[in-house]
Parts: C-alpha cells; sequence; structure tokens
C-alpha cells in the first residue's frame, strides 16, 4: 500500500475494478512505491475530489521511450499512483 497522502486514491481506482499493472520501487532509488494501473486519471478532476495536501504533485512522463505516463507524487513520502496516458475516458 502506497503512504496515507495517496492511499484513498489508490484504494478507489482499486474499488472500481482498475487492475495494477506494476508495483514496486519504479525506476530509482528515490522512489519508494509506485503502483501503476490500467487506467487513465484526470488529475484535475481528482485533486478536486481527494483534496491532496501540498507534498502530492502532478507527475507526467510523456517521452514514448521510457513509458507514458500521468499521475500522483507524494514528494515526502516517494511514492506514487500513475496511471496510463489516454484521451477520454479517464477515472475521475
Amino acid at each position: 500500500m502506497v503512504c496515507k497522502h495517496l492511499a484513498p486514491l489508490e484504494e478507489a481506482l482499486i474499488g472500481s475494478g482498475a487492475s495494477v499493472t506494476y508495483r514496486g520501487q519504479a525506476w530509482s532509488i528515490n522512489c519508494r512505491e509506485w503502483v501503476y494501473f490500467d487506467k487513465a486519471l484526470d488529475v484535475i478532476a481528482l485533486q478536486s475530489r481527494f483534496s491532496f495536501g501540498p507534498t502530492v504533485r502532478v507527475h507526467e512522463n510523456t517521452d514514448p521511450k521510457s513509458g507514458l505516463e500521468r499521475g500522483f507524487v507524494c514528494t515526502s513520502c516517494h511514492d506514487a499512483v500513475m496511471g496510463i496516458i489516454r484521451d477520454g475516458n479517464e477515472f475521475k
């Protein structure tokens, strides 16, 4: 389970039927637990819905060589909840 700052989002995604595609230390020692889901995340709607604190930031990688992803990173705990980048049909 990710940190307390991102746990409500992770629980909501799992509750919606989203599948975890990866869980672990993603790409550097500065990552603790990153969880990737098979859903695109509407980061604007989710920021309003979950009222994340100041340590949670939107993260987006649009480099097709290293992977397309969008989600949230906790800068305090180094955890993240990430989704795929896709237009339309996003988890809100």
